[in-house]
Protein backbone atom coordinates (compact mmCIF):
# COMPACT_ATOMS: atom_id res chain seq x y z
CA UNK A 1 0.00 0.00 0.00
CA UNK A 2 1.50 3.52 -1.00
CA UNK A 3 1.52 6.44 1.51
CA UNK A 4 0.13 9.48 1.05
CA UNK A 5 0.24 12.27 3.43
CA UNK A 6 -3.46 13.95 3.76
CA UNK A 7 -1.52 16.61 3.06
CA UNK A 8 2.03 16.39 1.29
CA UNK A 9 4.44 19.15 2.34
CA UNK A 10 7.06 20.92 0.04
CA UNK A 11 9.88 22.74 0.08
CA UNK A 12 13.36 23.63 -1.26
CA UNK A 13 16.77 22.77 -0.43
CA UNK A 14 19.28 25.34 -1.13
CA UNK A 15 22.73 23.98 -1.20
CA UNK A 16 23.39 26.72 -3.05
CA UNK A 17 24.78 26.30 -6.39
CA UNK A 18 26.02 29.71 -7.86
CA UNK A 19 27.98 30.63 -11.34
CA UNK A 20 31.56 31.51 -9.85
CA UNK A 21 32.10 35.20 -11.33
CA UNK A 22 29.04 36.93 -9.70
CA UNK A 23 28.65 39.04 -6.81
CA UNK A 24 28.69 36.27 -3.82
CA UNK A 25 26.56 39.14 -1.77
CA UNK A 26 23.88 39.37 -4.12
CA UNK A 27 23.73 35.66 -4.57
CA UNK A 28 22.90 35.33 -0.81
CA UNK A 29 20.53 37.72 -0.95
CA UNK A 30 19.09 36.29 -3.81
CA UNK A 31 18.73 33.25 -1.67
CA UNK A 32 16.87 34.59 1.11
CA UNK A 33 14.90 35.94 -1.26
CA UNK A 34 13.80 33.21 -3.23
CA UNK A 35 12.88 31.93 0.40
CA UNK A 36 10.59 34.93 0.93
CA UNK A 37 8.73 34.32 -2.49
CA UNK A 38 8.35 30.75 -1.03
CA UNK A 39 7.17 32.09 1.84
CA UNK A 40 4.08 33.65 0.40
CA UNK A 41 3.30 31.12 -2.09
CA UNK A 42 2.75 28.58 0.89
CA UNK A 43 5.69 26.44 0.38
CA UNK A 44 5.99 24.56 3.68
CA UNK A 45 9.90 24.37 3.80
CA UNK A 46 13.68 25.18 3.04
CA UNK A 47 16.75 24.14 4.07
CA UNK A 48 20.30 25.69 3.54
CA UNK A 49 23.60 23.58 2.74
CA UNK A 50 27.21 24.27 4.75
CA UNK A 51 30.12 24.33 2.83
CA UNK A 52 33.40 25.69 3.30
CA UNK A 53 35.28 25.35 -0.48
CA UNK A 54 34.90 24.62 -4.28
CA UNK A 55 33.62 28.43 -4.31
CA UNK A 56 30.12 27.35 -6.19
CA UNK A 57 28.15 26.95 -2.50
CA UNK A 58 28.78 30.03 -0.66
CA UNK A 59 26.91 29.25 2.40
CA UNK A 60 29.20 28.35 5.44
CA UNK A 61 26.91 28.24 8.40
CA UNK A 62 23.21 27.59 7.46
CA UNK A 63 21.81 28.52 10.94
CA UNK A 64 22.87 32.21 9.83
CA UNK A 65 20.58 32.24 6.82
CA UNK A 66 17.63 30.63 9.39
CA UNK A 67 17.91 33.43 11.37
CA UNK A 68 17.62 36.00 8.55
CA UNK A 69 14.87 34.34 6.91
CA UNK A 70 12.72 34.18 10.32
CA UNK A 71 12.85 38.09 10.62
CA UNK A 72 11.57 38.35 6.76
CA UNK A 73 9.01 35.25 6.53
CA UNK A 74 5.47 34.30 7.87
CA UNK A 75 5.27 30.37 8.58
CA UNK A 76 7.86 28.68 6.38
CA UNK A 77 9.77 26.50 8.23
CA UNK A 78 13.67 26.84 7.98
CA UNK A 79 16.42 24.12 8.23
CA UNK A 80 20.02 23.61 8.13
CA UNK A 81 20.43 21.25 4.84
CA UNK A 82 22.64 20.08 6.08
CA UNK A 83 25.13 20.61 9.35
CA UNK A 84 28.02 18.29 8.75
CA UNK A 85 28.14 17.14 12.09
CA UNK A 86 32.31 15.98 12.14
CA UNK A 87 33.47 19.86 11.93
CA UNK A 88 31.73 20.82 15.07
CA UNK A 89 31.65 20.02 18.55
CA UNK A 90 28.15 18.53 19.68
CA UNK A 91 27.78 20.70 22.57
CA UNK A 92 28.20 23.54 20.40
CA UNK A 93 25.72 22.39 17.59
CA UNK A 94 23.28 21.53 20.40
CA UNK A 95 23.42 24.49 22.03
CA UNK A 96 23.13 26.81 18.25
CA UNK A 97 20.28 24.53 17.17
CA UNK A 98 18.30 24.85 20.50
CA UNK A 99 18.86 28.25 19.97
CA UNK A 100 17.64 28.94 16.53
CA UNK A 101 14.59 26.91 17.54
CA UNK A 102 13.46 29.71 20.72
CA UNK A 103 14.46 32.34 18.09
CA UNK A 104 12.40 31.03 15.12
CA UNK A 105 9.26 30.10 17.86
CA UNK A 106 9.61 26.46 16.88
CA UNK A 107 9.92 27.12 13.17
CA UNK A 108 13.64 25.94 13.41
CA UNK A 109 14.71 22.08 11.46
CA UNK A 110 17.82 20.26 12.16
CA UNK A 111 19.11 18.14 8.81
CA UNK A 112 22.49 16.50 9.38
CA UNK A 113 25.30 14.58 7.81
CA UNK A 114 28.61 13.77 7.96
CA UNK A 115 29.79 16.45 5.05
CA UNK A 116 29.40 16.30 1.32
CA UNK A 117 32.90 17.86 0.26
CA UNK A 118 35.52 15.91 1.32
CA UNK A 119 37.33 19.34 0.27
CA UNK A 120 36.13 20.62 3.22
CA UNK A 121 37.72 17.65 5.26
CA UNK A 122 40.71 18.16 3.43
CA UNK A 123 41.33 21.24 4.81
CA UNK A 124 40.95 20.41 8.35
CA UNK A 125 43.23 17.32 8.29
CA UNK A 126 40.53 15.40 8.75
CA UNK A 127 40.55 12.06 7.20
CA UNK A 128 37.47 11.31 4.79
CA UNK A 129 37.08 7.78 6.09
CA UNK A 130 36.35 9.49 9.56
CA UNK A 131 33.41 11.51 8.45
CA UNK A 132 30.73 8.96 9.28
CA UNK A 133 32.16 7.58 12.25
CA UNK A 134 32.15 11.26 13.63
CA UNK A 135 29.07 12.25 12.91
CA UNK A 136 27.22 9.07 14.68
CA UNK A 137 29.21 9.81 17.55
CA UNK A 138 28.41 13.25 17.50
CA UNK A 139 24.67 11.96 17.01
CA UNK A 140 25.24 9.99 20.32
CA UNK A 141 25.65 13.10 22.03
CA UNK A 142 23.90 15.66 20.36
CA UNK A 143 20.08 13.93 20.81
CA UNK A 144 20.50 13.63 24.79
CA UNK A 145 21.34 16.99 24.68
CA UNK A 146 18.29 18.34 22.94
CA UNK A 147 16.00 15.99 25.37
CA UNK A 148 17.46 17.78 28.15
CA UNK A 149 19.72 15.37 29.44
CA UNK A 150 23.32 15.08 30.92
CA UNK A 151 26.05 13.89 28.68
CA UNK A 152 29.38 12.75 29.54
CA UNK A 153 31.55 10.98 26.96
CA UNK A 154 35.22 11.26 25.58
CA UNK A 155 35.85 10.00 21.66
CA UNK A 156 39.54 10.53 19.95
CA UNK A 157 37.80 13.71 19.14
CA UNK A 158 35.45 15.54 21.38
CA UNK A 159 34.96 15.58 25.15
CA UNK A 160 31.76 16.17 27.08
CA UNK A 161 32.06 16.21 30.96
CA UNK A 162 28.49 16.74 32.80
CA UNK A 163 27.60 18.71 29.86
CA UNK A 164 24.04 20.26 29.33
CA UNK A 165 22.39 22.84 27.53
CA UNK A 166 20.94 26.11 29.40
CA UNK A 167 18.02 26.49 27.46
CA UNK A 168 15.23 23.91 27.41
CA UNK A 169 14.04 23.34 23.50
CA UNK A 170 11.63 25.33 22.25
CA UNK A 171 9.60 22.30 20.52
CA UNK A 172 8.50 19.28 22.17
CA UNK A 173 10.24 17.11 22.97
CA UNK A 174 12.78 18.98 20.74
CA UNK A 175 12.69 20.63 17.03
CA UNK A 176 12.68 18.08 14.39
CA UNK A 177 15.64 15.73 13.01
CA UNK A 178 16.34 14.62 9.70
CA UNK A 179 19.68 12.52 8.80
CA UNK A 180 20.70 13.03 4.99
CA UNK A 181 21.42 10.06 2.76
CA UNK A 182 23.25 9.89 -0.67
CA UNK A 183 24.13 7.04 -2.33
CA UNK A 184 25.34 5.02 0.95
CA UNK A 185 23.46 2.54 3.61
CA UNK A 186 24.75 4.83 6.24
CA UNK A 187 21.82 7.48 5.94
CA UNK A 188 19.42 5.88 6.23
CA UNK A 189 20.61 3.32 9.07
CA UNK A 190 21.80 6.30 10.90
CA UNK A 191 17.98 7.66 10.84
CA UNK A 192 16.69 4.30 11.95
CA UNK A 193 19.05 4.10 14.39
CA UNK A 194 18.07 7.48 16.49
CA UNK A 195 14.45 7.09 15.73
CA UNK A 196 14.13 10.44 13.28
CA UNK A 197 13.39 11.77 10.19
CA UNK A 198 15.47 10.97 5.92
CA UNK A 199 16.40 13.19 3.44
CA UNK A 200 17.15 11.55 0.56
CA UNK A 201 19.16 14.84 -1.28
CA UNK A 202 20.61 12.69 -4.37
CA UNK A 203 17.62 12.67 -6.67
CA UNK A 204 16.06 9.17 -7.12
CA UNK A 205 17.88 8.33 -9.94
CA UNK A 206 20.23 5.44 -8.34
CA UNK A 207 19.38 2.29 -7.84
CA UNK A 208 20.52 2.54 -4.17
CA UNK A 209 17.44 5.06 -3.67
CA UNK A 210 14.84 2.03 -4.14
CA UNK A 211 16.72 0.65 -0.85
CA UNK A 212 16.74 3.81 1.52
CA UNK A 213 13.49 3.30 3.38
CA UNK A 214 14.39 -0.25 3.19
CA UNK A 215 17.70 0.40 5.10
CA UNK A 216 15.86 3.23 7.79
CA UNK A 217 13.54 0.74 8.34
CA UNK A 218 15.68 -2.52 9.07
CA UNK A 219 17.92 -0.35 11.30
CA UNK A 220 14.81 1.10 13.23
CA UNK A 221 13.67 -2.35 13.63
CA UNK A 222 16.86 -2.91 15.20
CA UNK A 223 17.28 -0.88 17.80
CA UNK A 224 13.91 -0.40 18.99
CA UNK A 225 12.76 2.50 17.22
CA UNK A 226 10.02 4.04 15.04
CA UNK A 227 10.02 5.61 12.07
CA UNK A 228 7.33 7.23 9.78
CA UNK A 229 6.97 7.76 5.85
CA UNK A 230 5.84 10.93 6.61
CA UNK A 231 8.89 12.81 8.13
CA UNK A 232 10.64 11.43 4.70
CA UNK A 233 11.63 14.02 2.34
CA UNK A 234 13.19 13.55 -1.15
CA UNK A 235 14.72 16.14 -3.12
CA UNK A 236 14.64 16.58 -6.63
CA UNK A 237 15.82 18.85 -9.56
CA UNK A 238 12.68 20.38 -10.77
CA UNK A 239 11.63 23.27 -13.12
CA UNK A 240 7.84 23.90 -14.37
CA UNK A 241 6.97 25.79 -17.14
CA UNK A 242 3.82 26.03 -19.81
CA UNK A 243 5.08 22.71 -21.18
CA UNK A 244 7.66 20.32 -21.52
CA UNK A 245 9.40 22.09 -24.41
CA UNK A 246 9.57 25.53 -22.72
CA UNK A 247 10.20 24.35 -19.78
CA UNK A 248 13.73 22.77 -21.10
CA UNK A 249 14.55 25.98 -23.55
CA UNK A 250 14.80 28.15 -19.80
CA UNK A 251 17.13 25.59 -18.32
CA UNK A 252 19.03 23.87 -21.08
CA UNK A 253 21.54 26.81 -21.09
CA UNK A 254 22.55 27.28 -17.50
CA UNK A 255 22.55 23.23 -17.68
CA UNK A 256 25.04 23.62 -20.21
CA UNK A 257 26.98 25.74 -18.75
CA UNK A 258 27.16 24.74 -15.50
CA UNK A 259 30.31 25.95 -13.38
CA UNK A 260 30.99 21.67 -12.72
CA UNK A 261 34.37 20.96 -14.25
CA UNK A 262 36.99 17.46 -13.78
CA UNK A 263 40.36 17.99 -12.24
CA UNK A 264 42.39 20.72 -13.94
CA UNK A 265 45.82 18.40 -13.11
CA UNK A 266 44.06 15.28 -14.69
CA UNK A 267 42.99 15.72 -18.36
CA UNK A 268 41.09 12.64 -18.39
CA UNK A 269 38.50 13.68 -16.11
CA UNK A 270 36.09 15.42 -18.36
CA UNK A 271 34.24 18.03 -17.13
CA UNK A 272 30.77 17.92 -15.83
CA UNK A 273 32.30 14.42 -14.19
CA UNK A 274 29.80 14.49 -11.18
CA UNK A 275 26.65 14.51 -13.60
CA UNK A 276 28.30 12.40 -16.43
CA UNK A 277 25.91 9.33 -15.73
CA UNK A 278 22.45 12.43 -16.12
CA UNK A 279 21.96 12.04 -19.17
CA UNK A 280 20.67 15.31 -21.35
CA UNK A 281 17.72 17.12 -19.52
CA UNK A 282 15.04 15.80 -21.58
CA UNK A 283 15.87 12.28 -21.07
CA UNK A 284 16.34 12.96 -17.55
CA UNK A 285 12.41 14.61 -17.98
CA UNK A 286 11.32 11.76 -20.05
CA UNK A 287 12.58 8.85 -17.49
CA UNK A 288 11.23 10.49 -14.29
CA UNK A 289 14.81 11.69 -12.59
CA UNK A 290 13.97 15.09 -12.86
CA UNK A 291 10.37 16.98 -12.02
CA UNK A 292 10.67 18.87 -15.62
CA UNK A 293 7.71 20.03 -17.58
CA UNK A 294 4.43 21.52 -17.44
CA UNK A 295 2.49 20.94 -13.92
CA UNK A 296 0.20 18.12 -15.51
CA UNK A 297 4.28 16.53 -16.49
CA UNK A 298 5.64 17.17 -13.07
CA UNK A 299 2.51 16.35 -11.47
CA UNK A 300 2.30 12.81 -13.19
CA UNK A 301 5.78 12.41 -12.27
CA UNK A 302 5.49 12.64 -9.01
CA UNK A 303 2.59 9.85 -8.93
CA UNK A 304 5.12 7.11 -10.08
CA UNK A 305 7.55 8.47 -8.02
CA UNK A 306 5.36 8.09 -5.09
CA UNK A 307 3.94 4.52 -6.09
CA UNK A 308 7.63 3.27 -6.81
CA UNK A 309 8.73 4.26 -3.38
CA UNK A 310 5.63 3.07 -1.30
CA UNK A 311 5.29 6.95 -0.21
CA UNK A 312 6.74 9.63 1.25
CA UNK A 313 5.91 13.20 3.26
CA UNK A 314 7.99 15.98 1.99
CA UNK A 315 9.32 16.98 -1.68
CA UNK A 316 11.83 19.06 -1.76
CA UNK A 317 13.24 21.28 -5.09
CA UNK A 318 16.60 20.90 -5.21
CA UNK A 319 17.61 24.65 -5.82
CA UNK A 320 19.75 25.45 -9.38
CA UNK A 321 20.18 28.75 -11.11
CA UNK A 322 19.85 26.89 -14.71
CA UNK A 323 16.91 29.31 -15.71
CA UNK A 324 16.71 33.26 -15.19
CA UNK A 325 15.49 34.48 -11.77
CA UNK A 326 12.30 36.30 -13.54
CA UNK A 327 11.52 31.98 -14.89
CA UNK A 328 12.92 30.64 -11.93
CA UNK A 329 10.23 32.65 -9.90
CA UNK A 330 7.57 31.35 -12.17
CA UNK A 331 8.37 27.84 -12.25
CA UNK A 332 7.90 27.85 -8.11
CA UNK A 333 4.41 29.76 -8.59
CA UNK A 334 3.20 27.31 -11.07
CA UNK A 335 4.27 24.55 -8.99
CA UNK A 336 2.10 25.58 -6.05
CA UNK A 337 -0.36 26.75 -7.90
CA UNK A 338 -1.09 23.85 -10.18
CA UNK A 339 0.48 20.73 -8.60
CA UNK A 340 1.10 21.30 -4.73
CA UNK A 341 -2.76 21.23 -4.42
CA UNK A 342 -3.30 18.01 -6.08
CA UNK A 343 -0.79 16.26 -3.42
CA UNK A 344 -2.73 18.50 -0.46
CA UNK A 345 -6.21 17.62 -0.71
CA UNK A 346 -7.37 21.06 -1.68
CA UNK A 347 -8.82 20.43 -5.50
CA UNK A 348 -11.52 17.37 -4.95
CA UNK A 349 -13.93 19.79 -2.45
CA UNK A 350 -13.83 22.58 -5.39
CA UNK A 351 -14.13 19.84 -8.21
CA UNK A 352 -17.30 17.74 -6.87
CA UNK A 353 -19.00 21.53 -5.80
CA UNK A 354 -18.43 22.67 -9.57
CA UNK A 355 -19.45 19.31 -10.45
CA UNK A 356 -22.88 19.54 -8.91
CA UNK A 357 -23.12 22.96 -9.63
CA UNK A 358 -23.41 22.38 -13.39
CA UNK A 359 -25.34 19.04 -13.54
CA UNK A 360 -28.18 20.98 -11.24
CA UNK A 361 -27.93 24.22 -13.22
CA UNK A 362 -32.12 24.49 -13.63
CA UNK A 363 -32.64 22.42 -10.31
CA UNK A 364 -30.41 25.11 -7.85
CA UNK A 365 -30.90 28.36 -9.89
CA UNK A 366 -34.76 27.66 -10.74
CA UNK A 367 -36.16 30.01 -8.25
CA UNK A 368 -33.90 33.16 -8.76
CA UNK A 369 -35.89 34.39 -11.52
CA UNK A 370 -38.89 35.04 -9.24
CA UNK A 371 -36.99 36.19 -6.26
CA UNK A 372 -35.88 38.87 -8.85
CA UNK A 373 -39.20 39.92 -9.26
CA UNK A 374 -40.36 40.02 -6.04
CA UNK A 375 -37.91 41.91 -5.10
CA UNK A 376 -38.63 44.84 -7.64
CA UNK A 377 -42.50 44.11 -6.93
CA UNK A 378 -41.19 44.79 -2.86
CA UNK A 379 -39.30 48.13 -4.35
CA UNK A 380 -42.53 49.29 -5.61
CA UNK A 381 -40.27 49.49 -8.69
CA UNK A 382 -41.56 47.94 -12.60
CA UNK A 383 -39.70 45.00 -14.05
CA UNK A 384 -36.81 46.08 -16.83
CA UNK A 385 -38.18 45.36 -20.27
CA UNK A 386 -35.65 42.14 -20.70
CA UNK A 387 -36.91 40.81 -16.99
CA UNK A 388 -40.67 41.28 -18.26
CA UNK A 389 -40.35 39.34 -21.61
CA UNK A 390 -38.47 36.54 -20.10
CA UNK A 391 -41.36 36.75 -17.32
CA UNK A 392 -44.09 36.63 -19.92
CA UNK A 393 -42.10 33.29 -21.67
CA UNK A 394 -41.85 31.53 -18.40
CA UNK A 395 -45.48 32.27 -17.89
CA UNK A 396 -46.41 30.76 -21.45
CA UNK A 397 -44.22 27.71 -21.18
CA UNK A 398 -45.83 27.00 -18.19
CA UNK A 399 -49.08 27.16 -19.53
CA UNK A 400 -48.55 25.48 -22.53
CA UNK A 401 -46.81 22.24 -20.65
CA UNK A 402 -49.98 22.61 -18.06
CA UNK A 403 -51.99 22.55 -21.11
CA UNK A 404 -50.48 19.56 -23.00
CA UNK A 405 -50.75 17.70 -18.97
CA UNK A 406 -54.59 17.73 -19.07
Amino acid sequence: MVYRPERMKFGIFIAPFHRIGENPTLALKRDLGLVEYLDELDYDEAWWGEHHSYGRELIGDPVLMMAAASRTTRRIKLGTGVLSLAYHHPLMVADRMVQIDHMTQGRAMFGCGPGALSSDAYMMGIPAEDLRRRMGQALDAIMPLLRGETVTMKTDWFELRDARLQLASYSRPHLPVSVAATYTPSGPVMAGKYGVGLMSIAGIDNAQFDQTWGWAEESAAKHDKTIHRADWKVAMTMHVAQSRKEALAEIQQGYDDRAYSGDAKDPRAAKGALFSNAGTLAEQAERGAALIGSPDDVAAAIERILERTGGFGTLLSLAHEWASTEATRRSYELFARYVMPRFQGQLGPIESNRDWIEGSLREVFSNTPAAMERAYADAGKPLPAAMEEAKRRREDRSASNAGKAS
